[in-house]
């Protein structure tokens, strides 16, 4: 059994931002695998379905970013899910858009999700880490660009990188990390 949390922000003025990524790649991932309809649980939203032979619970925090870990230490806890079986989706700012990297464990790098993730369950979780760019500033300019939308160009750049998920999901399901980021890595240089 495995969860997957999708990162992201509530509400319509959030849901084209480079930080609801994670939203929008969970999303794909429902219409695409046989999961129910998301309901309200766990402070956020969740559906249960199937990925190949694994059952699979898919979580988007309604928490906001900065206490995504309220939602998913709840979801582990009663789905007696360990670390080792989560999957956390999100923004990454030091990876240009259309980047794709994923790993176990590790640090923030000062995404506020992942810090409250942590503190919540050990950061000895999966990430599949979404590159969104890097603005030029720092500060104001950091918030202003991961709550700002993708450029039509970028925004093909990640749905491409939402197919590619989707599609290769099941390897990190079945054959776990090692091999699923071997895979990412090739598929991410074609």
């Amino acid at each position: 059994m495995f969860l997957i949390v999708g990162l992201g922000n509530p509400g319509a003025e959030y849901a084209a931002t480079r930080h609801n990524v994670g939203f929008m790649i969970a999303d794909v991932l429902h219409e695409k695998y046989e999961f129910g309809v998301f309901r309200a649980k766990f402070d956020g939203m969740i559906a249960e379905g199937k990925i190949g032979n694994e059952k699979v619970y898919l979580l988007k925090p309604q928490t906001f970013m900065n206490l995504s870990g309220n939602s998913v230490v709840k979801a582990v806890q009663f789905y007696k899910i360990p670390p080792q079986n989560v999957i956390v989706i999100h923004d990454d700012m030091d990876l240009p858009v259309g980047k794709l990297k994923a790993k176990t464990g590790g640090g923030a790098g000062g995404h506020n999700g992942l810090k409250s993730i942590d503190a919540a369950i050990t950061p000895n979780y999966n990430r599949i880490r979404i590159g969104v760019g890097h603005p030029q500033g720092h500060g104001d300019d950091v918030v202003n660009y991961v709550l700002g939308g993708f450029s039509k160009a970028d925004k093909e750049k990640i749905d491409e990188m939402a197919d590619l998920i989707a599609e290769t999901l099941p390897v990190l399901l079945e054959k776990g990390m090692a091999q699923y980021s071997n895979l990412i890595g090739i598929k991410n240089k074609k």
